[in-house]
């Protein structure tokens, strides 16, 4: 979404004509007549056919959503990874009446989840492919529920108290800082699946050479700085995060075998302060849970710990600011409202607090998977 701090939509003549050419435009559109009549011209029907479809799929994608969960929940697509097969056999094994279990594998066959092969059998099908290999995506559908159950009124939602939601509630560590410790069980496992996928996409597009010790705040049970630490021979890593995270993330160091290039740092970054001799700082999915108030605080801190020269690396979902996108601003601009904390920024809205907090040499890098995560590097200054 765009933010106060994105400027505002430049006016002028130019504008207003442009402006006026949209609304004579939208006002044909939503003529029944006009449609009815660029359904039946040649030059417009397939036009307006493509957006009566793209219509029709808003209308009808949370029921795309159930249909993928029902195939997660079932574990469909493991039990078709050795080969097709036939309804009767799927049904006995997900416990659902044959004529039950047809009616789900249709509706998956025709979300390219699965696909209809010859003699009534069913296979994986593209996109239920390509879930296997993204076991992050997979746990963040089997997560979603309580998103769903919140967004069933979702302008009560656009207005919903702090803390007031089930979705902030299971994020409960975002308002208190302190979870107990199921509940930051519960968030790191949740956080070190679905990161794989986000440490992948920020490693290829700013690789970790020339850096000697990465400090990852808010990092977790150490997902990112083990993906950092495998990709980078030498490096050294510490995960800053709340103590009853950061006693998991040792833990996950020591399984790994990696005790002796990282640590773990317990505590709060909203009190801090931050361990030193870190040359390089991360934060990974960190801003976009927080208002812009501690996101501040948090950049004037993480200015203050690096030393001259050294790198902050921001990645996170982001809005489209101007642009807006189906990730940043529709997906994550909902479920941080659903999280009653914190917003999707633009690269543009992250610069000016960047800047604001003293950082030079901001730049964007250009992303492979924006849907992903979208990546920010800055620089404290150099001293003379």
């Amino acid at each position: 979404m765009a933010t106060v701090l994105d400027p505002p939509a430049r006016t002028g003549v130019l504008g207003r004509l442009a402006d006026a050419a949209r609304r004579w435009r939208d006002n044909r559109i939503a003529d029944p007549r006009f449609q009815a009549w660029a359904t039946r011209f040649p030059l417009t029907r397939r036009i307006a056919n493509r957006q009566g479809a793209a219509l029709y799929d808003l209308v009808a994608g949370f029921v795309y959503s159930q249909v993928l969960y029902a195939c997660v929940d079932l574990d469909l697509f493991r039990k078709l990874q050795a080969g097709p097969q036939h309804v009767v056999p799927l049904a006995t094994a997900c416990g659902l009446p044959p004529e039950r279990m047809e009616r789900l594998l249709q509706a998956a066959a025709a979300l390219d989840l699965l696909k209809r092969r010859t003699a009534g059998r069913y296979g994986l099908g593209p996109l239920g492919a390509a879930l296997l290999g993204a076991p992050g995506v997979e746990e963040m559908v089997r997560h979603h529920p309580m998103f769903y159950r919140d967004l069933e009124d979702p302008v009560a939602l656009l207005t919903a108290p702090k803390g007031s939601t089930e979705l902030a509630q299971f994020w409960s560590y975002v308002a208190t800082g302190a979870p107990d410790t199921e509940d930051a069980a519960r968030y790191s496992e949740l956080m070190a699946v679905s990161q794989s996928m986000v440490a992948a996409e920020t490693l290829a597009v700013h690789p970790l050479d020339g850096i000697t010790r990465l400090m990852d705040i808010g990092g977790g049970e150490g997902a990112f700085l083990t993906a950092a630490l495998t990709a980078t021979p030498g490096l050294q890593g510490i995960v800053f995060d709340l103590p009853e995270v950061a006693a998991r993330a040792t833990a996950a160091f020591a399984l790994k075998g990696l005790a002796d290039r990282a640590r773990a740092v317990g505590g709060s970054f909203k009190e801090g302060p931050f361990p030193p001799g870190a040359d390089a700082i991360s934060l990974i999915r960190v801003l976009y849970d927080h208002d812009t108030p501690v996101v501040r605080d948090l950049l004037a801190a993480v200015f203050q710990t690096l030393p001259p020269g050294g790198r902050l690396i921001l990645s996170e979902p982001m809005s489209g600011g101007a642009r807006p996108s189906r990730s940043g601003d529709a997906y994550f601009g909902l479920y941080t409202a659903a999280m009653t904390s914190g917003t999707p920024r633009s690269v543009e809205s992250h610069s000016r607090l960047l800047a604001e907090a003293g950082f030079t040499n901001i730049h964007a890098l250009p992303a492979r998977q924006s849907f992903i995560t979208q990546v920010i590097r800055a620089e404290r200054p150099s001293e003379d």
